[in-house]
């Protein structure tokens, strides 16, 4: 219990930290060019209470021979103003006066793609001096690069889903698409919008024009007519696009059924006394569940069949839902020959994953979202899993998984290892969020057993060139591989690299899945259920 609240606290303290953008000095140099810093900004747009901030830890730990880019100079979250829910992505001008970072381009697209995923209405609060040119290699050309950024602008606008941006600072070069191709553009006085600076187009063409006359916001208002609304200061304009999103319509919202939430009958707080991360201490999942659904009721699909993942219906913010979660404890099993055998809490057996492929695709049929919980070690291996056609009944599952149509929302809980992280529909299977428990770790396998596995390579390696290696030099490589394995398998690694959209607290749970599920239901729009080919 005090390991889990440790871990959490200094999760926080690293946020607090992270907050503080680029520090003191710059926070005052934002203030004496009369601007608000971008968390300024939000706590003004904003519903008071209701930001929930996406990839605070973005480039964590990233960009240090630069000085580093706390929450890759941008910060995204949800919303809500005049109570409708919105995507905020704001520039924070303290950060490198808010230069794009290859991780701030992948941020940025990050949040544009939960808000396409979602029909999420989306607000930009534009303060940036562009790309940042030492890194431009990393920044300008790739699909998932600065100029996916316009692309997606584009396409929202295509899909109906209304964006707004507001210029509270720099805009230059190819950045200053963005505003442009949004609805409705505002911009504040002392602001400067233009695809070259003055010092650029005098040595371009030869031309001396100040930077009010090139692209300021009178300019842009009373001439080149770019600009919708000119406003004299930040909170003018941030009070502008409250009363703008106040007078929005109401949209057509998707089918998922919802109630009226009911709190859960045991306390989330008591989760910090049944998590344990340690095999030798197996937990019970269905005690986690018990603190996070509506009432803490929970209609198990198929209980006494392939026990080690758990399936089953319940409501978590009074939204129905499906839950597919790995059960940590140890469990009995009756083969097709009538033979016992423990099955060990984590990993998934052929009977587990045929049990959660059915249900995911029942869920589909009946249009229930579904959240996964991850605590997977990985698929079983061995001769008995292979003649059980383990292999098999793995693809089923990742095909039910990879072709849903309902929202999918992924918690990492623990561990999320190997193919059992793709099967639990792990970031390349397109879950509308990713929220991590601090005590996640996910990769291609354990630090431990990545340890093991190198250290025999290595062996055979140099037996086959007649050397040994040393006891000394065995422990000496196991303990280096495992140290950087510990690194990379740390949830705030996942997070830097956007990998995870958010590390919450674990009594935080339910609350976390409800603001994804309330962006979820934002989007009417559902394919057709269709999985092609499943291996039977």
């Amino acid at each position: 219990m005090r390991f889990l609240a440790d871990l959490m606290s200094q999760v926080r303290n690293e946020g607090e930290k992270i907050c503080e953008g680029g520090g003191a000095k710059a926070i005052e140099n934002q203030h004496a060019k009369g601007r608000l810093t971008a968390r300024e900004r939000i706590d003004l747009l904003a519903d008071p209470g209701t930001f929930f901030e996406l990839g605070i830890y973005a480039a964590h730990g990233m960009y240090e021979e630069w000085g580093g880019a706390p929450a890759a100079g941008v910060i995204t979250g949800l919303a809500r103003i005049q109570t409708r829910m919105v995507m905020i992505i704001a520039n924070d001008a303290t950060v490198k006066a808010g230069a794009f970072f290859p991780m701030t381009s992948k941020k940025v697209i990050r949040a544009q793609n939960i808000a396409i995923d979602n029909h999420i209405p989306t607000i930009y609060l534009v303060d940036s001096a562009g790309v940042f040119l030492p890194l431009q290699e990393d920044v300008f050309p790739d699909t998932d690069d600065f100029g996916r950024v316009f692309r997606n602008n584009a396409v929202m606008s295509s899909l109906g889903i209304p964006q707004t941006a507001a210029i509270m600072g720099m805009c230059v070069a190819g950045g200053g698409y963005l505003p442009v191709m949004c609805d409705h553009v505002l911009m504040t006085d002392g602001s400067g919008l233009f695809l070259a600076g003055p010092a650029l187009v005098q040595a371009a063409i030869g031309q001396k024009v100040s930077a009010e006359d090139l692209g300021g916001a009178a300019m842009h208002a009373g001439i080149s007519g770019t600009v919708d609304f000119r406003e004299p200061d930040d909170q003018a304009c941030l009070a502008r696009i409250r009363s703008i999103v106040e007078k929005w319509g109401y949209r057509r919202l998707s089918p998922w059924d919802r109630k009226k939430p009911v709190e859960p009958a045991l306390a989330a707080e008591e989760i910090y006394g049944i998590y344990d991360s340690s095999p030798a201490r197996p937990y019970d999942m269905k005690e986690i569940l018990a603190r996070v659904l509506d009432g803490s009721r929970f209609d198990e699909y198929k209980p006494e069949y392939g026990q080690t993942l758990i399936c089953g219906y319940g409501r978590i913010g009074g939204f129905a839902v499906g839950i597919v979660a790995n059960q940590k404890l140890h469990a009995q099993q009756i083969d097709h020959e009538g033979h016992k055998r423990i099955e060990f809490g984590g990993v998934i057996y052929t009977e587990s994953a045929e049990k959660a492929a059915r249900f995911i695709m029942d869920c589909n049929q009946n249009l229930i979202p579904l959240v996964f919980f991850h605590d997977v070690n990985g698929f079983m291996v061995g001769r008995d899993a292979e003649w059980s056609g383990i292999i098999k009944a793995g693809a089923k599952m990742v095909n039910a998984v990879s072709n849903s149509v309902v929202p999918k929302i992924t918690v990492i809980v623990g561990g999320s290892f190997g193919a059992g992280h793709y099967a639990m529909c792990g970031k390349a299977f397109d879950p509308r969020f990713v929220f991590a428990w601090p005590t996640a770790r996910y990769a291609v396998m354990s630090g431990d057993s990545a340890a093991g596995t190198l250290v025999e390579i290595k062996v055979k390696q140099l037996e086959r060139g007649s050397k040994k290696l040393s006891e000394e030099d065995k422990k000496e490589l196991s303990e280096s591989v495992k140290r950087s394995y510990d690194e990379q398998t740390d949830p705030r690694y996942g997070a830097a690299r956007l990998w995870i959209d958010k590390i919450i607290d674990p009594i935080e749970t339910r609350d976390a899945i409800t603001q994804a599920l309330e962006a979820a239901a934002l989007n009417p729009d559902v394919p057709e259920f269709k999985v092609g080919v499943l291996q039977t």
